[in-house]
């Protein structure tokens, strides 16, 4: 009921943006052709230019498509498709300026990976100018239109309420402080009769079960909604069948099972109703983008690194000797198995040193953590300190084993040892930073850590892995609890 009608909400301003942000487009087009100061007159004639202009729009449209894209991620990631009456209207501006600010720095990576020479940045920055100024107007006037109809009463619909006990209190005081949702309780039903006539949370109890059809002719209901304890299932299955044959719709919230953590969706199969129960956040979309943008930044590393990897190989071999690149097997996604690669910062030979060491191990929990160990070289030290031993691992992201951001991957004898819901933290997959190493990385302690990862996990969202990565800078830059 109300996640279809956000649903449509979301799809009409998702829309009504990309309207905006083309025409947006095709305004800085128009700006950049005819305000010549933006053009190196001293070098090409204005008319000249003009008509290079108007021949240019075509290659511009070529990219039109990856910017809509961009701006509709970085919206989304920033919450302004989410529901906003309540939201006070700076935090809307803040919003689009975060995504004007994202989407630049893409354009900006893409730019340098493709070398788009093409783009004017003149018109780039004009283009982001009347995008942000367009995207704000746009959201104050969708903001006042939906305040004057809910002012005035306009579009609600007539719900009926069946049930009365803590969910269903819950319900109706969501829908309290929601009234841009344009839902109206016309009153609640139980089984009891002796509820008949009481207030819950400021709604009047007008019927029990089987009054349920007079109710419906008696009343405009345009929903039914069933907020029930499992008990109750077997005896609204009647009133269920009067308010089918009566051609209103319904919906049941019963507390089938009492889940802390993991969140119900409903789906089906060849016509098969399915109830799933998921302790991720992301929906397929959302991991979809994840993947996009860890391939553009893992290929950008890579290619940004590229001489550093190879003097970084040279120096590792010609001061310790044996190999450069150091594999190990970790665990993954669902606790996958894969070989994760580090530019080698012990002995050659350290693996079969650490039984000796586990005693002195500074760290609680199955994981080792040592501040003076002595298998580490001088040079390795170093890279450990930079997280420079970290880069090969671009190539684990660029592989699809490995995210950008994620929970540290853990190796498989660690995983053993693991409490029951310390396993959780395998349910995403890995990363080359996450919120553990960007508080502390080694200063925090195990439990800590895991605690970090789940809360990473339970509130996740494109935005969140962004401010991960801007707060990873500082701590690797000044060493911050590096070993």
């Amino acid at each position: 009921m109300i996640k279809e009608k956000e649903a449509l909400l979301r799809k009409l301003m998702m829309a009504t943006d990309v309207a905006v942000i083309a025409a947006s487009f095709f305004a800085a087009v128009y700006l950049r052709q005819n305000i010549h100061a933006f053009y190196r007159i001293d070098l090409i004639p204005g008319e000249q230019v003009i008509k290079e202009g108007f021949s240019a729009i075509g290659r511009y449209l070529n990219i039109l498509p990856f910017i809509l894209f961009a701006w509709w991620a970085s919206l989304t990631s920033s919450g302004l498709y989410e529901s906003f009456r309540r939201k006070h209207f700076f935090e809307i501006v803040w919003g689009i300026l975060k995504s004007a600010f994202f989407v630049m720095l893409v354009l900006g990576i893409v730019e340098f990976i493709f070398k788009l020479e093409f783009i004017s940045r003149a018109l780039i920055a004009i283009f982001f100018s009347v995008s942000c100024l367009s995207l704000i107007a746009e959201r104050l006037c969708v903001v006042s239109f939906l305040r004057y109809l809910r002012r005035h009463g306009y579009n609600y619909k007539n719900v009926l309420i069946v049930g009365t006990g803590d969910r269903a209190q819950k319900f109706i005081k969501l829908l309290h402080r929601h009234s841009e949702w344009g839902f109206k309780i016309a009153g609640l039903i139980d089984a009891d009769s002796e509820m008949l006539g009481k207030e819950i949370s400021g709604e009047k109890v007008i019927g029990v079960l089987d009054d349920m059809p007079r109710i419906l002719h008696e009343n405009v209901i345009d929903e039914v909604m069933f907020i029930v304890p499992r008990k109750w299932l077997s005896i609204i299955e009647k009133s269920l069948l009067e308010c089918e044959i009566e051609g209103v719709k319904t919906n049941i919230a019963a507390d089938f099972f009492n889940l802390n953590i993991s969140r119900a969706v409903s789906t089906d199969i060849e016509s098969m109703p399915l109830l799933s129960f998921t302790t991720t956040v992301g929906e397929e979309w959302q991991l979809l983008l994840k993947r996009v943008f860890d391939i553009i930044l893992s290929l950008t590393g890579i290619a940004l690194a590229l001489p550093i990897f190879l003097t970084l190989a040279v120096m590792i071999r010609s001061m310790s000797g044996g190999p450069a690149i150091f594999r190990q097997v970790r665990s993954g996604l669902g606790g996958r198995k894969f070989i994760m690669y580090k530019f080698r910062t012990m002995v050659d030979g350290a693996e079969k040193m650490k039984d000796s060491l586990n005693g002195l191990n500074e760290i609680k929990g199955p994981a080792f953590k040592m501040k003076n160990d002595p298998r580490v070289t001088r040079f390795g030290a170093f890279l450990r300190r930079s997280s420079l031993d970290e880069l090969p691992q671009l190539f684990n992201v660029l592989k699809g084993e490995m995210s950008i951001v994620g929970p540290r991957p853990p190796i498989p004898a660690e995983v053993e040892n693991y409490q029951i819901w310390q396993r959780r933290r395998l349910s995403m997959k890995p990363g080359l930073t996450c919120l553990w190493q960007a508080n502390g990385r080694n200063n925090v302690d195990f439990e800590k850590w895991m605690k970090l990862d789940l809360e990473y996990i339970d509130s996740w969202s494109l935005g969140l892995d962004f401010k991960i990565m801007l707060k990873t800078v500082p701590a690797v830059l000044f060493s911050i609890g590096a070993r």
